[in-house]
């Protein structure tokens, strides 16, 4: 039958001048967002998932990568044409550990945009809104119709 994903996400995406909030500190620090990830509920053990943050209001004062080390669910639901997959589980910051919840909408070709909906790192970092990428950065596995 070959390797196919009830439920997952690919993404390959970048957003630029967000702005996002950091656990203890007032205000909102600007920046640039890499999300990478490999996902699906049938391989959780082998999935991957990255978030990469490039300060750019205070270069390299803020800046991070965020690896998960354990996804514990992915969810798919369909909203009309567009797939909303949500990841959670724990990852590391400079070795230290954080659960972490991803929200990514793989949304049809007329909307010219996909969206991660929001990336939290509890603790740590929230993405704080949606931040758009670009259209076919963000691949829903689970929610086409067969």
């Amino acid at each position: 039958m070959g390797n196919i994903c009830p439920c997952g996400v690919s993404v390959d995406a970048f957003s630029d001048d967000n702005n996002v909030r950091f656990e203890g500190q007032m205000g909102t620090i600007e920046g640039n967002l890499t999300y990478l990830a490999e996902v699906c509920v049938t391989t959780l053990a082998t999935s991957t998932l990255s978030l990469d943050f490039e300060d750019t209001e205070t270069p390299d004062e803020n800046n991070f990568t965020f690896t998960a080390n354990e996804i514990t669910s992915v969810v798919c639901n369909r909203e009309g044409q567009n797939c909303v997959v949500t990841v959670t589980g724990t990852g590391l910051v400079n070795g230290m550990e954080f659960p972490f919840e991803a929200v990514f909408r793989d949304q049809v070709a007329t909307a010219n945009v996909d969206i991660v909906q929001s990336f939290e790192i509890t603790g740590f970092f929230d993405q704080s809104g949606a931040a758009p990428v670009e259209q076919g950065s963000i691949v829903a596995l689970g929610c086409q119709e067969l």
